[in-house]
């Protein structure tokens, strides 16, 4: 069972990372899911997606949930019966989810120099202090900012939210592995914390909302 990481990164919050390695066999084995969400893998016709979805359905049972615990509401934000928060994320070999009392948003990006190209779709204010002469290092911290602009639009789920326009990250270190990141929108005005990880060839990166 490849649980690559799972920690308790402050009082009641927790994250875990799948690594996906297993068959959709071996994914589905032991794995009950809501009729809903049946149908829903039924109708997916990629693997990758399929595996990504059984994967996060792993993860709440090593969490001690179950898919009949967790329920979306109309913005489209995951939630857990409970009452405690969850954020949800899978890109290609990896998933993550991350469960706390407090409101908390993940996401998982691989590395990888397309971002260059859709740069200036998500990004504005943060082209004062990159570099992108250095290519490798340039890839890097885009991957880190658009990590952040997923993460902190999770947190929040507001239809029209913009990751340009609303969403400004502080200038960060790489070996820090934490930032600063400003959310302007309607009623949300604020200052929220980030961390981050490099997982092989992907991004980790989290929020929590201390404010």
């Amino acid at each position: 069972m490849p649980l690559h990481k799972s920690y308790t990164i402050a009082p009641n919050t927790k994250l875990l990372v799948w690594k996906i390695t297993e068959s959709l066999e071996e994914l589905s084995n032991g794995t009950e899911l809501k009729d809903v969400c049946q149908s829903r893998i039924d109708s997916m016709k990629s693997e990758q997606h399929r595996k990504g979805f059984l994967s996060v359905r792993k993860l709440l049972n090593e969490a001690g949930y179950t898919d009949f615990d967790l329920f979306y509401t109309e913005d489209g934000k995951p939630h857990l019966k409970d009452g405690k928060n969850i954020s949800i994320t899978h890109s290609f070999s990896f998933s993550a989810i991350i469960i706390s009392d407090k409101s908390i948003g993940i996401d998982m990006e691989i590395r990888r120099e397309k971002a260059i190209k859709i740069a200036d779709k998500f990004i504005d204010k943060e082209f004062d202090f990159l570099n992108t002469e250095d290519v490798p290092d340039y890839v890097r911290r885009l991957i880190v900012i658009w990590g952040v602009k997923e993460t902190l639009y999770k947190m929040f789920s507001r239809k029209g939210l913009s990751f340009k326009q609303n969403i400004d990250v502080a200038p960060f270190e790489m070996h820090d592995a934490k930032g600063t990141a400003t959310v302007s929108y309607m009623e949300i005005e604020g200052n929220y914390s980030f961390y981050f990880e490099e997982i092989e060839d992907f991004t980790l990166v989290y929020s929590i909302d201390n404010n």
